[in-house]
Formats: C-alpha cells, structure tokens, sequence
C-alpha cells in the first residue's frame, strides 16, 4: 500500500478521510448527545434532490447539493419546532420530496449519468482538489464554531431549560447546529455515499461513548476512531479491488457488533 502514497489520488483520498472524519466525530458527536439522527436521516436522503438539480441544470455537484441542502435542514429544522408532536412525519415528507425530485430531475437530464453512482455509495478514490477545499472549509467553520460556543451546544445539548435560564438564544444554536449538520452529511457524501452516511456519522460516536466522559472527549475519539475505518477501509479496498466507502462501512460495523458484543457481556 506504500507505493500507493506516491499517487495524487491516494493522497487526496487519505487527506479527505483526515478532513472528513474531524466533521464527522464533531457533528456524529453532537448528533447523538441531541438525538437528532432521525432528522440528519432526512436531510441525507433529502439530499439527493440537490443532485438531481445539479445533472439537469449542469451545475457544480457539491455546490448545489450544499445549497439545496442547507434549504431543505432549515425547512425541516422550522416544521418540527412548529409541530414537535409530528416532526416523524415531517422528516418522512422532507425525506421522499427530496429523494422524487432528485429522482425526476435525473430522469429529465439528457444522456447516462455514469457518475451517479458515485455519489450514491462514494469515491474518495476519486476526489478532487475543489470538493478538499470544500471539505476544509466545512471542517474550519465546525471547528471554529464548536471552539468559540462549545459551553452553549454542551449546555443545549444536555439540558435546554437550563440553558434558556442561563440566556442562551437556544432558537439560533439549533439552528447554527442544523446547518453544520448538513454541510458535514454533504462533504461525506464524496467519501462514502449518500447511502452510506449516516453510518459514518452514528458508529464511532456510538463506540466512542463507552470511552469517554464528557462531550470534548466523545468529539475527539469519535473523530480518530472514523479515520481509523476510512484508512483500514481505503487499504482493503486497494488490496481486494472493492468499493471504498463500502469497506469503510463494512469495518465500521464489524467494531460496531464487536463493541456491542463487549458491552453486553459486561452486563452478564
């Protein structure tokens, strides 16, 4: 696998699992701590719209995925604050409308999209130098912001009531959170696949919170164990000529099951 270091696309791929895995461990992180996975469900299937816009307008994939994105999280964010007692089946709708309109508008759009494929199930192989300046930019802005309000989203994220005694404009911190949600499923997408994401967004932080004891901690590990599955991923997939974001996943799931086996032998 060593030879492969000399390859610009190996490089790009590993430096894009580096920055991918940060937002992923911060947000998967949060994500957990919020319950909030049924939503980031949404928004990752919902998704598929902005591509779909982007095939039959000739658009910039990821730009207008992220654009897209953005409105649909921001919509879904407002109904269920609206109607808390049906954000289930608001997720669902946002869920199947961005998921018909993709599949419509990719219908519409002259000629064989052979790059679809790519983005349902990933091609960090194929990554370029625009969608890494995404990716940076993604994981600047996260880092940044968790830096400059981590005592807000921790408060937020653990008590909500305290956190409108203590002042906390709770309404802009969610959906602050939100957006940060959809940038990160959409530069994971590049890497793994729409229909991979949410599994790199919920497994390490689900393992990582057998390990740590405060948020900080879980936003690290959970950030370190996701570069471990993308770079033992990456060197299965050189070595049996697999899909790379499916053996990323695959990896992921095999220290998931193991990690649960652990744990419930704990409570024998």
């Amino acid at each position: 696998m060593l030879e492969l270091l000399g390859f610009d696309f190996f490089q790009n791929a590993l430096l894009a699992a580096f920055l991918v895995s940060i937002a992923c461990g911060v947000m998967g992180a949060l994500i957990m701590v919020n319950r909030l996975f049924s939503m980031a469900g949404g928004i990752t299937h919902g998704a598929f719209g902005g591509i779909g816009i982007a095939f039959y307008f000739s658009l910039p994939i990821l730009l207008s995925t992220s654009v897209f994105t953005l409105f649909l999280a921001f919509l879904l964010a407002f109904l269920s604050q609206h109607y808390e007692h049906r954000s289930d089946s608001i997720i669902a709708v946002i869920w199947a409308f961005g998921m018909a309109v993709g599949i419509v508008l990719i219908d519409l759009s002259p000629g064989y999209q052979n790059d679809l494929m790519a983005y349902l199930f990933g091609s960090i192989l194929a990554v370029s130098k625009s969608d890494l300046v995404l990716m940076f930019c993604v994981d600047g802005a996260v880092v940044m912001l968790i830096m400059l309000f981590y005592r807000q989203f921790e408060i937020l994220s653990f008590d909500k009531e305290f956190s409108k005694v203590k002042g906390i404009n709770t309404s802009f911190f969610y959906y602050l959170l939100i957006a940060m949600i959809a940038l990160c499923i959409v530069i994971c997408i590049r890497l793994v696949g729409l229909i991979l994401v949410m599994a790199l967004l919920s497994i390490p932080s689900f393992i990582a919170e057998n390990f740590t004891k405060n948020l900080g901690q879980l936003m690290i590990l959970s950030a370190l164990l996701s570069m471990l599955f993308c770079i033992l991923g990456l060197g299965l997939s050189y070595y049996l000529n697999l899909a790379s974001g499916a053996c990323i996943i695959i990896l992921a799931c095999m220290a998931f099951a193991i990690n649960l086996g652990f744990q419930s032998l704990k409570r024998i």
